[in-house]
C-alpha cells in the first residue's frame, strides 16, 4: 500500500481529503448514509490531520451499515395484496422459489419471515390479517412483536374498516411510522372504466378512492395520512415511487443504505439515488482502507484483478444487469438475452484487446473515467487503483440499468 503521507504533505493531503469529502457527503439529509453526527466527526479528524482517527470512525459507521437489521411488517386484511407487495419489495416473482404464496387465504397465526434475496439485513414480515384472530388486539400486538419493526405498511385492498384504524391507532401509540397502501388500484380503474366508458375520468376516480381512507381518518380524530394507490402488476405506476421515496427518507442514516440498494429499479431517479448512496460507501471504504495515494499503473497483481471482477459482479447482481437478471427480464419481455446484452456495457467492461495488459487497460480507463466525471478526482484526492475503476462500475452499472428500464 505504501506510505499514506509524506512528511512535508500531509496538512495539503488532508486538506484535500477533508474537502472531498464534504464535497461527496454534501448531499441531501434524505440521501445521507451516515449520521451528521458521524459526517462532523470524520470532518473534525481531517481538519487536524488525524487520518488515523477518520479512518476509525468510518470504520465503526460502515460496520454499522452492514451489520444493523431492518425489519418492515406489512399487515392489513387477508386477500387485500400483502404477499404481491412483499414479493414486490424483495424484487422477486410470484412462481420464484423462495416467493410468498400469492392468493392464499392465511390461516396460520404466526408471522412469517422474508429474507431479501440480495441484502441479507432486509426482512420483511407477513403479519396474519388482523379480521383472522380471534383474540383482542393488544395480544395481537404482543403475539406480532410490533416493537421489533423499523415501520409498517398496511394494505387494503376493498374497503377501510374498523381494524384498519385500531391498527393504525395502536402503531401510533407505539411512536412507531406506518404507511397506508390501497392496492389493486388497477383493478378499480378497469371497472369504473367498464361501467362508465364515456365519462370515466382516471384522476378523480383516483382521487375518490383516496378521499374515502382520509375522510375515514379525519372522522376518528386521526391526523390525515398519506394514502398510497398501488398496482402490485405496475410498480412503476400509481403512487409505488413516492412509497419507496418515502420510506427511505423516513429511515434512520445508518439503515438508509442498505434499503436503498434493495429497491427495485422502478424509475431513473431511484437509479441514480442508489448509485449515490454506492458513491458514498465507496468513498468511506477508500478512506478506511488509507488509500490516498499516487496512483500506481505499474504493479497490477492477479489478486487485484480477481478482486475488481469480483467487485464489478457485486455492482452488476445490486443494480440487476447481472447474467441472472439479464435471463429473468428476457423470459419477462420477451426477448433473446443476446439481444439485451448487446444494449449494455457492464459484462464487457474489463475485457481486453489483443496484447493489452491489465496497466494499460487501467490507463485507458482511468483516462476516460477522470474526462468524464468530477467528484473526488476533481479535487485532487487520489484513490488506489480499484477505486478509480469502482467509481467507473458504478457510473457503468448505473447506466447499464437505465438503458434496461427504457428497453422493458
Amino acid at each position: 500500500m505504501g506510505q499514506l503521507f509524506s512528511d512535508t504533505s500531509k496538512d495539503e493531503d488532508c486538506g484535500e481529503l477533508e474537502s472531498s469529502f464534504t464535497a461527496c457527503f454534501k448531499t441531501n439529509t434524505e440521501s445521507k448514509i451516515i449520521p451528521q453526527e458521524t459526517i462532523d466527526s470524520i470532518e473534525l479528524h481531517l481538519t487536524k490531520g488525524n487520518i488515523q482517527g477518520a479512518n476509525s470512525v468510518i470504520s465503526a459507521a460502515l460496520k454499522n451499515i452492514d451489520n444493523i437489521p431492518i425489519n418492515v411488517a406489512v399487515t392489513g386484511e387477508s386477500g387485500a395484496g400483502k404477499s404481491s407487495l412483499i414479493n414486490a419489495l424483495r424484487g422477486v416473482g410470484p412462481e420464484d422459489e423462495d416467493a410468498a404464496e400469492v392468493g392464499v387465504i392465511a390461516t396460520t397465526m404466526r408471522r412469517t419471515a422474508y429474507k431479501h434475496p440480495k441484502i441479507q439485513t432486509l426482512t420483511l414480515w407477513d403479519l396474519p390479517g388482523t379480521e383472522t384472530v380471534n383474540f383482542p388486539l393488544k395480544d395481537y400486538l404482543e403475539k406480532m412483536k410490533f416493537q421489533e419493526y423499523d415501520f409498517f405498511i398496511i394494505v387494503s385492498a376493498t374497503r377501510f374498516t374498523k381494524l384498519d384504524l385500531d391498527l393504525a391507532k395502536a402503531i401510533k401509540f407505539m411512536k412507531k411510522n406506518y404507511y397506508f397502501v390501497r392496492t389493486k388500484v388497477d383493478l378499480d380503474l378497469d371497472n369504473e372504466k367498464k361501467c362508465n366508458p364515456r365519462t370515466f375520468d382516471r384522476e378523480k376516480t383516483l382521487q375518490q378512492i383516496r378521499s374515502i381512507y382520509v375522510n375515514a381518518f379525519s372522522q376518528n380524530n386521526m391526523d390525515a395520512l398519506k394514502i398510497f394507490l398501488i398496482s402490485n402488476n405496475n410498480l412503476s405506476d400509481y403512487d409505488f415511487p413516492f412509497l419507496m421515496d418515502t420510506l427511505v427518507k423516513d429511515l434512520p442514516d445508518q439503515k438508509r443504505y442498505n434499503f436503498m440498494l434493495s429497491l427495485a429499479n422502478i424509475t431513473e431517479p431511484a437509479i441514480d439515488r442508489k448509485r449515490n448512496s454506492m458513491q458514498q460507501a465507496v468513498w468511506l471504504e477508500a478512506c478506511k482502507a488509507g488509500l490516498l495515494a499516487t496512483v500506481p499503473v505499474v504493479g497490477i497483481l492477479r489478486d487485484d484483478v480477481e478482486k475488481v471482477k469480483e467487485k464489478l459482479n457485486h455492482y452488476r447482481v445490486l443494480f440487476g444487469v447481472d447474467d441472472e437478471s439479464l435471463e429473468a427480464m428476457a423470459k419477462d419481455s420477451q426477448v433473446p438475452v443476446e439481444q439485451l446484452k448487446k444494449k449494455i456495457k457492464s459484462p464487457y467492461l474489463l475485457e481486453t484487446e489483443g496484447e493489452t495488459t491489465l496497466g494499460e487497460m487501467f490507463l485507458k480507463y482511468l483516462e476516460k473515467f477522470t474526462s468524464a466525471t468530477g467528484g473526488p478526482l476533481a479535487t485532487g484526492l487520489y484513490f488506489r487503483k480499484t477505486y478509480y475503476l469502482e467509481y467507473l462500475f458504478l457510473d457503468t452499472v448505473t447506466e447499464d440499468a437505465k438503458v434496461l428500464l427504457r428497453q422493458i
